[in-house]
């Protein structure tokens, strides 16, 4: 594992060469904060499982991936490569998918900050993946930079996942752009704009899409329980 600090935080991040029993064919393997400790408060990042348990599939702290869109020869093939993870065996459930072998990452690392770059290569596809993951003060910046350099145009799915402990009042985040919300069994807008649980949390939870045309970037609050606010 390795470890940013300051006088404020410690982030942890998972090492590409040490830490394989926690990488599964879901998350990137490089870039992945597996917890952010607060000198005062302690740990900040949660998940499904935590503390008592973890699987590489619901995984834990702040993930991403590339996984839904995997690259393969064809619809139908059983092997592809996900950006990120490396060669897996795929099912016709992502949630089965299996590595077969994981891409390997050059990594430079200091006090303050961790640089991550792998090299893939599949059939017609070729790219290269640069992680970064920075702490500043209070401030834990992640970044992903991929560059395609095969012939092909690269299929891309990405998405952040970060797990944050639940707040008592059900109040969840808070969005910079306009949005549109479906009715649903899981969520309301408040008056005061944030997105709220209807009912207590429960462990699979809802999944709720937001409608929204925006272009300027995305900023999000998040209620958190020992914080206030992220």
């Amino acid at each position: 594992m390795i470890t940013l600090s300051n006088q404020q935080l410690s982030v942890e991040v998972l090492d590409p060469s040490s830490d394989g029993d926690k990488f599964g064919a879901r998350y990137c393997t490089g870039g992945y904060i597996w917890q952010i400790h607060d000198h005062t408060h302690g740990p900040l990042l949660t998940g499904p499982t935590y503390p008592n348990d973890f699987n590489t599939f619901d995984g834990q702290g702040i993930p991403d991936g590339f996984n839904l869109s995997p690259l393969r020869a064809a619809d139908d093939s059983d092997t592809g490569m996900v950006i990120g993870v490396g060669m897996c065996r795929l099912h016709q459930n992502w949630r089965l998918n299996e590595t077969i072998s994981f891409c390997t990452w050059d990594v430079s690392a200091n006090q303050r900050s961790v640089a991550m770059v792998t090299q893939q290569a599949y059939m017609g596809w070729s790219l290269t993946l640069h992680r970064t993951v920075t702490l500043y003060e209070r401030c834990v910046r992640t970044q992903a930079q991929l560059t395609n350099t095969g012939q092909a145009d690269l299929p891309l799915r990405w998405f952040p996942h970060p797990f944050y402990p639940q707040p008592a009042n059900g109040e969840l985040i808070k969005q910079n752009a306009p949005f549109t919300m479906a009715e649903n069994p899981g969520y309301l807008v408040a008056e005061h704009g944030f997105i709220c649980r209807k009912g207590a949390h429960v462990k699979d939870g809802y999944f709720q899409p937001l409608e929204h045309t925006a272009s300027a970037p995305l900023v999000i609050q998040q209620r958190h329980p020992q914080l206030g606010l992220v």
